[in-house]
């Protein structure tokens, strides 16, 4: 297990990578990190996350207060949006948050990613909803996210940007840089005349090969309502599953899910 200075290079080594390959600009983009339900690491406000090193890193507590943060340093502004992932999702020990360019225009035009067009996009991702838009630093963001966190490990942030979150840091990163690609292959695809989709079959499979991995997180193999009553899965909806995979009746979308963990007995 890495000790919590192992743990702020990480961090540091995370927010290079985001910032080398774009997904932020200037101080843009916040990550954090859970040490145990009273303690987690983020990065302050700010400033930029390409040049971080690990006396930047602040610690907060299950409440977003400062319990440790060297002189000049605040934690992100958006921490709000990172406790309540973790109050919301036990099974997450880390949340980053950035505005990939593909992404975010895609959250910016409204469109959510449901499109199935290609193979490792609908095992690691399944779709992507688009959580609508919150003022910055305030609680409308955390509340609107939290609505899908029970059944996806990504979410566009409408107007905004992207976030992810996993078990473990490096998981939470690569969920981040899967978006992106999944975003960037849809638009390319989309001036190419428009992307072939996988059809349902080929979808449900993919799905059993997910569980077959037994792999962590939420995901429409698992917890999709229309999937688990015998409709069509999220995928290839366009974003009109019930408001699902879209920003429409989120309320509905919420209490629906809660019926389908209490029957998955979550």
């Amino acid at each position: 297990m890495l000790n919590e200075y192992e743990i702020k290079k990480q961090i540091c080594e995370i927010g290079k990578r985001i910032y080398d390959k774009g997904m932020v600009a200037a101080n843009d983009g916040n990550i954090s990190v859970k040490l145990n339900d009273n303690e987690f690491l983020c990065t302050p406000t700010g400033v930029s996350k390409g040049f971080m090193t690990p006396e930047y890193i602040c610690k907060v507590d299950k409440d977003g207060k400062v319990i440790q943060a060297n002189p000049g340093f605040k934690p992100s502004s958006e921490i709000k949006m990172h406790m309540r992932v973790y109050k919301e999702r036990p099974d997450v020990n880390a949340v980053v948050h950035a505005h990939p360019m593909y992404a975010t225009g895609f959250a910016i035009a409204g469109i959510p990613l449901t499109q199935p067009i290609m193979p490792e996009a609908v095992i690691a991702l399944g779709c992507v909803p688009i959580a609508e838009y919150g003022t910055p630093s305030t609680e409308e963001i955390p509340n609107a996210v939290a609505k899908y966190l029970q059944s996806f490990d990504a979410v566009l942030l409408e107007n905004h940007g992207a976030l992810t979150f996993s078990d473990n840091l490096l998981a939470a990163y690569h969920k981040m840089e899967s978006v992106e690609f999944y975003a960037k292959l849809l638009y390319i695809s989309k001036q190419l005349g428009g992307p072939k989709e996988l059809n349902d079959a080929q979808v449900k499979r993919l799905y059993e090969i997910r569980r077959q991995f037994g792999m962590t997180g939420k995901h429409p193999a698992d917890l999709c309502p229309n999937a688990n009553n015998g409709k069509p899965s999220c995928h290839g909806c366009g974003g009109n599953c019930s408001g699902h995979c879209s920003s429409g009746d989120a309320d509905l979308v919420s209490e629906i899910t809660r019926r389908v963990l209490e029957q998955l007995g979550k």
